[in-house]
């Protein structure tokens, strides 16, 4: 698969949506997307996802959107990816597992211990919720995709109430390592472990 990889920096999230509407038609079997960015504060509220979880938005903007999931947090110094790909031959389930294992190669790159969750979509470590994964696929082409706590403010997590996360119980790579480290360097690894995952599907 020919991979165009996009490195967009902080996107607003309504403009990021529209481009990947826009990239959507020009998606092949043979050719995909991926956008690689930060946003500016931002609560995400899946299509299914109950406006109760947002408990108090502290005048952060709220977004009903078309992805599964619940209500999630995006802010400047996470790593948010969307895939735009042609997923048939992998099926859904096998293209979230593909997610997750390269979110899981890139923390191991960076000396970060996580996990998977028996019956949940994400990744986990001691501390709590390290990435989230949320995805919409129609007519065989993915949106959305995940975010992954690098160094962001871990704060906002506390004014919705995640789907199976216990208030606070959320962290980053900055936390575990007790050390900086740049949406940058986070986003030139993902793009590395992504990129062979899908080049070899």
């Amino acid at each position: 698969m020919n991979l165009e990889v996009r490195l967009l920096g902080l996107v607003d999230f309504d403009a990021a949506w529209e481009l990947q509407r826009s990239l959507v038609p020009q998606v092949t079997p043979d050719r995909g997307f991926l956008l690689l960015l930060e946003h500016p504060p931002v609560f995400t509220l899946g299509r299914n996802g109950d406006p109760a979880n947002v408990l108090d938005p502290h005048g952060i903007p709220v977004r009903r959107i078309d992805r599964g999931g619940d209500v999630t947090y995006h802010g400047p110094g996470q790593l948010v990816g969307y895939p735009i790909l042609d997923v048939r031959r992998l099926g859904v389930k096998r293209y979230v597992r593909s997610l997750e294992a390269s979110l899981l190669r890139l923390l191991k790159d960076l000396g970060v211990a996580a996990r998977r969750k028996p019956g949940c979509v994400g990744l986990w470590t001691a501390r709590g919720k390290i990435a989230s994964i949320g995805v919409r696929v129609a007519r065989g082409t993915s949106m959305h995709g995940f975010a992954l706590n690098v160094s962001n403010d871990l704060a906002p997590f506390g004014f919705i109430n995640p789907c199976g996360v216990p208030k606070g119980a959320v962290t980053s790579v900055a936390l575990e390592l007790g050390r900086a480290v740049t949406v940058g360097e986070a986003a030139g690894r993902f793009r590395l472990r992504f990129g062979d995952r899908m080049i070899k599907s």
